[in-house]
C-alpha cells in the first residue's frame, strides 16, 4: 500500500534504542546498527506454547524484530480458547495451536517466520534446544517448566577446572498467569535461580477432601472430583489408562458421570468446560493478564538478545484484581537444588526406612516435588533398578521393593540412589544417610 511504512521507518524506533549509548545497558552493550541485523537475520527464538501467552509472545516478539521463530504446542484448538487467543478463529477448532498460529504470524507479518511444531517438549532433544539464543515459555503446567528448566541445565558446559563455558548458556524466560495475577522472571542457567530453586513460590493446587466428595457434595466440583479420583480407577472406562485432560473422550466419560452424581444430590451447574477445568486443574485466563506478562516476557528477550538494557533481575509478580501492583525481587540460586547444584543431595532416614519412605519422600517434600520417581543404583558393582514408574512390566516386577527396608535392598549408610522423574530430562544423585537407635546405658 502507498502509506505503508519502508523498512527504514518501521524499525526507526528500534534503531535509536540499539545505536544510542545508555547509562541503563549493559556493560556489554556497544551502539552499533548490526544489533538490528543481529536479531533480524541470526537470532533464532525459541517460543514454548502457543495458548494465552503464547499468542501474545509470538505477536511481540515479531513486531519487535525477531525473524526467526519456533513454537512448540501440543494442543489443538478448543471453542473456549477463542475468547482470548487471538491468532485463532471459529474455523481453525480441531487444528494444532503451533500450525496455526505460524501461519497467522507469518502471512501478516512481513518478513518474519515462524516454524511450527506440534510435539511435546520432552520429544525433542538436546541438539534441537541448542540451536536456540533464548528460550521463552509460555505454559501451564509446572512440571513442564521444570523439564525444560532441567534441559536448559543440560546444556550447560564446563572446562577441565570446572569453570562454567558462558556460551553454552542459553537464557531462559519465564511467564506465568493465573486470573488477575501473573509472573515473569528471566534465568540464566548455572549462574542465577533456576525453576527448582523456587518451587514454594507456586501456588498449591486446590484439592478437595476426600470425605466430602465422597459422602457430602455441595458443589459440581466435589462430583467431578469423586469421578476422577474415586469412579475411574475403580470402573476403568478405557482399560489402565490415566484420565487424560485433553482427550474429550475420557472428558465425556467424567462430565456424563459427573452429572448422574449432580443429579443425586440436587447440584447444578456440572458443565463440560467446568468438567475439563477441575480435570486439567484449569484456572479461567484473563486476556489483558497475559497481554502484560508476555509483553514483560518479549520485551526480557530483546534486552538479552542485544544487551540494550540490564535484564530483570530476576523475578517480577503482578496483581491487577484491586488496582495494579507490580513488585520485583531477586529469587536466590540455592547451593543444595537438586537441578542446578553439582553436588549430590543428602538424604537422612531411619534405619528401618523402607524404599516407599524415601519414594514419598521424593514427592512429596516441596524441594523435589516429585511426580512418579524411578530409583536405581549400584550394588556390588552392579546396577540394581530399585524401582522403575514408567514402564508397566518393570513397574509391577520392582513394586515389592517398596516394601523392603533400604538394608534389605543393600542400601548402607552413605549410599548413592539415583532418581529419575518426570520433571526433569536429567537424574539427580540422592546420598542416603541413617539415623540409628542407641542402646540405652
Amino acid at each position: 500500500m502507498d502509506g505503508a511504512p519502508q523498512p527504514s521507518e518501521r524499525w526507526a524506533g528500534l534503531q535509536s534504542v540499539l545505536c544510542s549509548a545508555s547509562p541503563l545497558a549493559h556493560p556489554d552493550f556497544e551502539p552499533s546498527e548490526e544489533t538490528l541485523q543481529f536479531i533480524q537475520d541470526v537470532c533464532k527464538i525459541l517460543v514454548i506454547g502457543a495458548g494465552g501467552l503464547g499468542c501474545e509472545l509470538l505477536k511481540d516478539l515479531a513486531l519487535m524484530g525477531f525473524t526467526n521463530l519456533h513454537c512448540i504446542d501440543m494442543d489443538t484448538i478448543d471453542l473456549s480458547n477463542l475468547n482470548r487467543q487471538f491468532l485463532f478463529r471459529t474455523q481453525d477448532i480441531g487444528k494444532f495451536k503451533a500450525e496455526v498460529a505460524a501461519s497467522f504470524i507469518n502471512g501478516r507479518i512481513t518478513g518474519c517466520h515462524v516454524t511450527p511444531h506440534c510435539c511435546k517438549i520432552q520429544d525433542l532433544g538436546a541438539e534441537f534446544y541448542r540451536q536456540f539464543h533464548v528460550i521463552v515459555c509460555g505454559l501451564d503446567s509446572i512440571i513442564a517448566r521444570r523439564w525444560i528448566n532441567g534441559m536448559v541445565l543440560g546444556l550447560l558446559r564446563y572446562d577441565e577446572s570446572g569453570c562454567l563455558d558462558r556460551s553454552s548458556i542459553i537464557p531462559l524466560v519465564d511467564g506465568g498467569t493465573e486470573g488477575f495475577k501473573g509472573n515473569a522472571r528471566v534465568i540464566i542457567p548455572g549462574l542465577t535461580a533456576c525453576i527448582d530453586c523456587s518451587l514454594d513460590l507456586y501456588p498449591p493446587q486446590v484439592t478437595y477432601p476426600l470425605c466430602t466428595i465422597a459422602s457430602k457434595p455441595r458443589l459440581p466440583e466435589h462430583c467431578i472430583e469423586y469421578v476422577k479420583v474415586l469412579q475411574w480407577p475403580k470402573e476403568k472406562p478405557f482399560g489402565d489408562a490415566a484420565i487424560d485432560g485433553d482427550n474429550s473422550d475420557h472428558i465425556l466419560w467424567v462430565f456424563a458421570k459427573a452429572q448422574e452424581r449432580a443429579n443425586e444430590y440436587g447440584i447444578q451447574g456440572v458443565t463440560y468446560r467446568l468438567t475439563q477445568g477441575v480435570v486439567k486443574r484449569i484456572i479461567p485466563a484473563v486476556a489483558s493478564t497475559n497481554a502484560v506478562i508476555a509483553g514483560v516476557c518479549a520485551t526480557e528477550v530483546f534486552k538479552i538478545a542485544t544487551s540494550c538494557s540490564k535484564p530483570l533481575q530476576n523475578y517480577m509478580v503482578f496483581n491487577d484484581t484491586d488496582g495494579v501492583y507490580t513488585y520485583t525481587f531477586e529469587a536466590e540460586k540455592k547451593d543444595d537444588c537438586p537441578a542446578c547444584s553439582s553436588k549430590p543431595v543428602t538424604l537422612t532416614f531411619h534405619e528401618d526406612a523402607t524404599l516407599q519412605d524415601v519414594y514419598n519422600y521424593l514427592c512429596e517434600n516441596q524441594k523435589f516435588a516429585m511426580k512418579s520417581p524411578s530409583l536405581t543404583t549400584v550394588v556390588g558393582e552392579k546396577n540394581k533398578t530399585l524401582y522403575m514408574s514408567t514402564l508397566a512390566s518393570l513397574e509391577v516386577a520392582t513394586r515389592p521393593n517398596l516394601k523392603k527396608k533400604l538394608s534389605d535392598l543393600g542400601i548402607v549408610d552413605g549410599h548413592e540412589i539415583v532418581v529419575a522423574d518426570v520433571t526433569t530430562p536429567r537424574s539427580i544423585a540422592i546420598i542416603i544417610k541413617f539415623t540409628y537407635n542407641m542402646d540405652p546405658d
